[in-house]
């Protein structure tokens, strides 16, 4: 494997707030190598605002902040935010101010498929993404689209979300939609934003939907299955219906760099579990085949001392390990934090934290961004092509 591209993804705080509050200077590419790409992310629900604006449907975000207006931290919504279905334009100035060359931005399900089904194609939302899509070109920043960052068509959370296995063919469904409306256009695409935050919208009250709250333990590895052949889904079509557009395919792994808390042998092996559960789980899979052989043998051991008949991580077929295998054109990383691993325990029983076996700590005197989670390292996204 080779390096393609390198991109640092900033978080643009306030986007759409109006450019005089904006006194960044143009970046320099000079103290780094030729090929190296500076860009910017952002994520649908937390900036486009207009939540029911032209025909969207709700997602899952919506309906929990505006069911349980406490779940979100002092009540706050997405409902008008950085109010970037309105100020796209704006937003592409700063991107050209500032000096970026690409931009990452996901789409909102609910806002193209109101229902979440193919049935039902929004054209309003079509045509958003469209004319940002076009802007970004007008200006020289290249589009990189995240086709789910989270925001599951409440219509879809209603039938079993990503715990039902027709949410397989249903992403794929809508992933097509997409290739076949931007593929001309767009040439980076990222399927799913970090699986593994996607499962703990199961199982426990952390994300929405926050549902099946007494699964814990099992939902979750439910889900990652069914993220990993939808994921692999809309892999497969694109190759089988545009692969002459000659457009990239991953997911954004989400992965910590864990260090051994001591030199013993206990916390050097919790530290390898680390990177095998909260990374491997959806990895190993795409790359390799199948679930990392460490995380497979451990919660089968574990299920079996629960007394269980069979195990918590469902098995794929071959047919399946080898339809996920290999479905990824570039290796993308969001990466934030290092933290200390040691062996232990904690979580509720059953629960993936439990089963990864680890008790995860930051050194104190690590500096601390402005942003929760941010020690020891910047947030930088690999791009590495197969």
């Amino acid at each position: 494997m080779k390096f393609a591209h390198l991109v640092i993804a900033i978080l643009i705080l306030g986007v759409s707030e109006g450019t005089e509050k904006f006194s960044l200077g143009p970046i320099s590419h000079t103290l780094f190598p030729e090929g190296f790409i500076f860009g910017a992310a952002t994520a649908a629900y937390q900036i486009e605002g207009g939540w029911n604006a032209d025909g969207k449907g709700e997602n899952i975000w919506d309906n929990i902040s505006h069911e349980q207006p406490s779940f979100i931290k002092d009540n706050k919504n997405g409902d008008v935010a950085a109010d970037s279905y309105h100020k796209y334009l704006e937003d592409v100035l700063l991107l050209e101010n500032i000096g970026f060359q690409m931009y990452r931005f996901s789409l909102s399900w609910a806002r193209i498929l109101p229902n979440g089904k193919i049935d039902n194609v929004n054209q309003a939302g079509i045509d958003y993404y469209m004319n940002l899509i076009d802007a970004l070109l007008a200006k020289g920043i290249q589009p990189m689209i995240t086709i789910y960052h989270w925001d599951l068509p409440q219509a879809l959370e209603d039938i079993g979300g990503w715990t039902n296995p027709e949410i397989v063919d249903i992403f794929r469904d809508f992933a097509d939609l997409v290739f076949e409306s931007y593929g001309q256009k767009v040439k980076w695409w990222i399927t799913i934003n970090e699986p593994v935050m996607i499962t703990e919208g199961y199982g426990e009250d952390k994300y929405a939907p926050a549902a099946y709250l007494d699964l814990h333990g099992i939902v979750e590895y439910q889900v990652g299955r069914n993220l990993l052949l939808a994921h692999a889904a809309a892999y497969r079509i694109y190759q089988e219906k545009y692969s002459h557009l000659e457009g990239k395919i991953s997911m954004a792994f989400s992965g910590l760099n864990c260090i051994p808390a001591t030199d013993s042998l206990k916390d050097k092996e919790a530290a390898e579990r680390c990177y095998q559960h909260k990374f491997g789980w959806f990895a190993h899979p795409v790359f390799i085949g199948d679930y990392p052989p460490e995380m497979r043998k451990r919660i089968d051991k574990l299920s079996e001392e629960e007394g269980r008949n069979t195990t918590r991580l469902p098995y794929f077929t071959e047919d399946e390990i080898n339809y996920i295998n290999g479905t990824v054109d570039y290796f993308g990383l969001n990466h934030y934090s290092t933290e200390y691993a040691s062996s232990g325990e904690e979580g509720l029983n059953p629960s993936v934290r439990r089963d990864e076996g680890i008790l995860l700590s930051f050194d104190p005197n690590w500096p601390e961004e402005s942003m929760e989670g941010f020690r020891y390292c910047a947030s930088v996204g690999a791009l590495v092509e197969s």
